[in-house]
């Protein structure tokens, strides 16, 4: 066989192509038929696995990602903390790439790297049988270990106010790959709350530093949306990774929508559980 030379990562494709923001949808509910089913939606790049608020464990994980893997798209999963077991247990079911919450320092920034990278740059072990199965074409494990940390992204929420305050020089880590908004967080965090969908001037302006502080320092920025509507105002001002809607909400306005429609009511609001 002969060795291969990159490992395929749709999300960090559309990344190096720079051509248009990636867009994602985000799974909360385990199971592959969901992953499979979001996976399938057009246009979108990446699915994000979500472990730290959606209902989904180890083992939903584990069937998750090759399930969204198999169809072409990126499985990047969010980890429940930033703990080297949980990044080393998502990217050895074979994420293409992890989202590392409530990060607060830049040591703790620096510390997502090295559990994400291996020896000499970080200190990940090496030895899982799946991770090689998540890409087309597979690699040997030998070419597994000596790409995978030019390959797979490593991602850090900035929704705190301590990593807000250190947004710059988180920005500039090395290995750090995008910087990811968690709104509603870091509205709490800084005192000024998302209620009823209303994003404040003093977060928005933090959400600009956010982006500004990413795009200077060559990275790139993300950000968690509500609707495709908002998402497509946050990709115009230049936001170059967008979550469109998660399994749980689209699920409920799809269905509040089509009870309206058969009372007679015609379309309604999207509405979100936020």
């Amino acid at each position: 066989m002969a060795p291969v030379t990159e490992l395929s990562n749709p999300l960090r494709a559309v990344f190096t192509k720079a051509e248009r923001p990636s867009l994602g949808v985000w799974q909360m509910f385990p199971g592959a038929n969901v992953s499979r089913a979001m996976a399938r939606t057009p246009d979108i790049d990446w699915v994000l696995v979500d472990c730290e608020h959606g209902n989904i464990d180890d083992g939903a994980m584990h069937d998750a990602v090759p399930a969204i893997a198999a169809l072409g798209v990126s499985p990047i999963v969010r980890v429940a903390d930033n703990q080297s077991w949980m990044i080393k247990r998502a990217l050895d079911c074979g994420a293409h790439g992890i989202l590392i919450p409530l990060i607060r320092t830049v040591q703790d920034a620096k510390d997502a790297v090295m559990a994400s990278k291996f020896p000499p740059w970080g200190n990940r072990g090496f030895g899982s049988p799946y991770a090689m199965e998540r890409f087309n074409p597979v690699p040997s494990m030998t070419d597994y270990l000596q790409l995978a940390n030019d390959s797979l992204l490593t991602m850090v929420q900035i929704e705190t106010k301590e990593a807000l305050a250190d947004v710059e020089a988180i920005a500039e880590i090395r290995g750090i790959d995008v910087l990811f908004i968690g709104p509603f967080d870091l509205g709490n965090n800084i005192g000024h709350p998302v209620i009823n969908g209303e994003i404040k001037p003093e977060l928005s302006a933090a959400i600009l530093r956010i982006r500004d502080a990413s795009h200077n320092a060559g990275k790139k920025c993300g950000i968690f949306c509500t609707s495709g509507a908002q998402a497509s105002q946050f990709a115009e001002i230049g936001f170059d990774m967008l979550s469109v809607t998660t399994d749980v909400s689209g699920l409920q306005h799809f269905l509040a929508e089509s009870v309206s429609l058969a009372r007679g009511a015609g379309n309604i609001a999207k509405k979100t559980s936020y």
